[in-house]
C-alpha cells in the first residue's frame, strides 16, 4: 500500500505545488486548508492512515504550532515536516521542540523535499519497530502494533482482541511464518496476563526422548543423566502464557499428559510423588490440518476438541499484498539500524515487484529478502537489483550474471543484475548491446538494411528510395557489411528491366 501523506496549507497555490511534486515520489496525496481539517483528518475513524503530514506554520485559526501541540496531546505519532516562507532560527527550534520531524523553507526544491520525506518516514518506522521490540520484550505487545491494511487481518486482530478477555484455549493456525507468535503475545498483551511469562514450546523441534521432561520437569534422580531437578515449561509458565507452537507434532503418548494438564490444570513431572498445580493461559498454533491428523490416527481426537475451543487463522502474505510495503518499510529501517546503514526506504519499483511475488514463506521469507537486500545494497535505497531471487520468479522481470572484470576472478561468486524485461515490436532495432552499451552505429546500419532487403523483398529501388539513399551507395554498403557480393548482377539485371 502505497503511503499517504496529507498537506495542510491555506495557500492553494503552494497546495498543487506541493501536491504534484509529492505525486511525482510515489505516494499518495490528500490536502486540506487548514489546521482544524488537518486534525480531523489525522483522527478520522476507519479511514487509511496518514504516513506523513506536509504542514505550514503560518495559518488562519489554528496554525501549525497549534497542530503540533494539539497532535502531543492526542498522542499522535505521525510524522511531520513543517514548511514556512521565514526561516528564521526560532521558528525551527520552535517546531523541533513541539514534535516537527524535519523543517523547509518556501519554495522547496523538489529533491530536498524528497530526501526529508524519505527521511521521516524510514525514522518513523524504526522507531515503529523499537516500540514493538521493546514491548515485546516487557510482555506488553497490543493488536495496536500489529499494523495491517488487510480486512482478513482485520477480523483476526477483532478475534484476538475478544480472546485475550478470557482464558478460552485459543488454536492459531496458518501456514509457516505467517507471524503465529506475534498473535499470540499480542493476545497474552492484550490480556490480565500482560508482563507475566511468555513460554515459547516448538514441540516439533523438542527430542522425541526428552519431550515429557522438557514440558513437565523432572526430578534429581528420575533416570540416567537427571542430576538436578528441572522444573519444565507447564511451571515456567505459571501465572502467564504457554505458546505450544507445531502442536501436531506432539507425540502421542503425550498428548495424553497434555490433556490431563489441560482439564486438571495439574502435572505430573517425572519422578515425583504428587502432582504439580499450575496456572496458564494456553495458546496453541499449528500449520497443519489437525482434522486430517485426527482421521489418520495422529492427533488424539479428545485433545483436538480441547485445543479447537476458540480457532484463529491467520491468512497468508499472498492474501494480503496490501500489507507488503509497509512490512518492507519496517523491516527495512530496523535492519539498517542494526547493519549499520543508511538507508532510507525501499524505492517504487522494488516495492512493485515484492508485491508481485506469492511468498511461500510469508512474512518471515520477506523479512530475509529484504535482510539480504540490506547487506547488498550499494545506494541509500533499496532497489530491484537488491531482490534478484525474487525478480527470478516474477514475470517482467530478468536476471543475468554480468561479465567478470578480470581472468584471475573467473572463480570468484558472480553477483546478479536484475534487467527489465519490456515488451517491444520485434522489427524494432535495439540500441543497446547485451553488455548494457550502446552499439556501434555501423552494426546499426547494417542490421536496418538487412531488414530492408526482407521488407522489400530484394527490390533495390525500392529499398534506396525507402532508405533515403542512392541505388550505388546501397550497393557499395551491402558489400562493406557483406550482405551481398552478386551486387553489381543485381543492378545490371535491374537496369535491363527498367531500358
Amino acid at each position: 500500500m502505497t503511503p499517504t501523506i496529507l498537506i495542510a496549507d491555506d495557500d492553494p497555490v503552494q497546495r498543487r505545488l506541493l501536491e504534484a511534486m509529492t505525486r511525482r515520489f510515489g505516494y499518495d496525496v490528500e490536502t486540506v486548508e487548514s489546521g482544524e481539517l488537518a486534525l480531523s483528518r489525522l483522527t478520522q475513524s476507519g479511514a487509511s492512515p496518514v504516513a506523513l503530514l506536509i504542514l505550514d506554520l503560518v495559518m488562519p485559526d489554528l496554525d501549525g504550532m497549534g497542530v503540533l501541540t494539539r497532535m502531543r496531546e492526542l498522542k499522535l505519532a505521525t510524522p511531520v515536516i513543517v514548511q514556512t516562507a521565514h526561516g528564521s532560527i526560532e521558528a525551527v527550534i520552535s517546531a523541533m521542540r513541539a514534535g516537527a520531524h524535519d523543517f523547509v523553507v518556501k519554495p522547496v526544491g523538489a529533491e530536498r523535499l524528497q530526501i526529508s520525506i524519505k527521511n521521516a518516514l524510514s525514522a518513523d518506522a524504526l522507531a515503529g519497530e523499537m516500540r514493538r521490540i521493546s514491548r515485546r520484550s516487557q510482555g506488553a505487545l497490543t493488536f495496536k502494533d500489529l499494523v495491517s491494511h488487510s480486512p482478513e487481518m482485520a477480523r483476526v486482530i477483532r478475534l484476538g482482541e475478544r480472546s485475550a478477555h478470557s482464558t478460552i484455549p485459543v488454536l492459531i493456525e496458518g501456514e509457516s511464518g505467517v507471524g503465529k507468535e506475534l498473535v499470540a503475545r499480542a493476545i497474552q498483551g492484550a490480556s490480565d496476563r500482560k508482563g507475566k511469562p511468555f513460554i515459547t514450546v516448538n514441540c516439533g523441534a523438542l527430542p522425541a526422548n526428552l519431550v515429557e521432561s522438557i514440558l513437565f520437569g523432572h526430578e534429581k534422580g528420575a533416570f540416567t543423566g537427571a542430576t538436578e531437578k528441572h522444573v519444565g515449561k507447564f511451571v515456567e509458565a505459571n501465572g502467564g502464557t504457554l505458546f505450544l507452537d507445531e502442536i501436531g507434532e506432539l507425540p502421542l503418548d503425550l498428548q495424553v499428559k497434555l490433556l490431563r494438564a489441560l482439564q486438571e490444570g495439574e502435572i505430573d513431572p517425572i519422578g515425583s510423588k504428587r502432582p504439580v498445580r499450575v496456572d496458564i493461559r494456553l495458546i496453541s498454533a499449528t500449520n497443519q490440518n489437525l482434522i486430517e491428523l485426527v482421521k489418520r490416527g495422529q492427533f488424539r481426537e479428545d485433545l483436538f476438541y480441547r485445543l479447537n475451543v476458540f480457532p484463529i487463522c491467520i491468512p497468508p502474505l499472498r492474501s494480503r499484498k496490501e500489507d507488503i510495503p509497509d512490512l518492507a518499510r519496517r523491516f527495512c529501517a530496523r535492519l539498517s539500524a542494526e547493519e549499520g546503514r543508511t538507508i532510507r526506504g525501499v524505492g517504487a519499483e522494488a516495492l512493485s515487484l515484492l508485491c508481485s511475488y506469492d511468498w511461500p514463506g510469508n512474512v518471515r521469507q520477506l523479512e530475509n529478502a529484504v535482510f539480504r537486500a540490506v547487506v547488498l545494497a550499494e545506494g541509500d535505497e533499496l532497489t530491484v537489483a537488491e531482490f534478484p531471487q525474487v525478480a527470478a520468479h516474477v514475470s517482467g522481470f530478468d536476471v543475468r550474471v554480468p561479465p567478470l572484470p578480470a581472468p584471475e576472478l573467473q572463480s570468484a561468486p558472480r553477483e546478479r543484475e536484475i534487467l527489465r524485461v519490456e515488451v517491444r515490436d520485434p522489427n524494432v532495432l535495439p540500441l543497446l548491446a547485451q553488455t548494457g552499451e550502446m552499439r556501434r552505429l555501423e552494426d546499426i546500419e547494417a542490421e536496418t538494411i538487412r531488414f530492408a532487403l526482407q521488407h522489400y523483398r530484394g527490390q533495390m529501388s525500392e529499398i534506396a528510395r525507402r532508405l533515403g539513399i542512392g541505388r550505388s551507395t546501397l550497393y557499395r554498403k551491402m558489400k562493406e557489411y557483406g550482405l551481398g557480393e552478386d551486387g553489381a548482377e543485381d543492378q545490371s539485371a535491374e537496369t535491363s528491366l527498367v531500358a
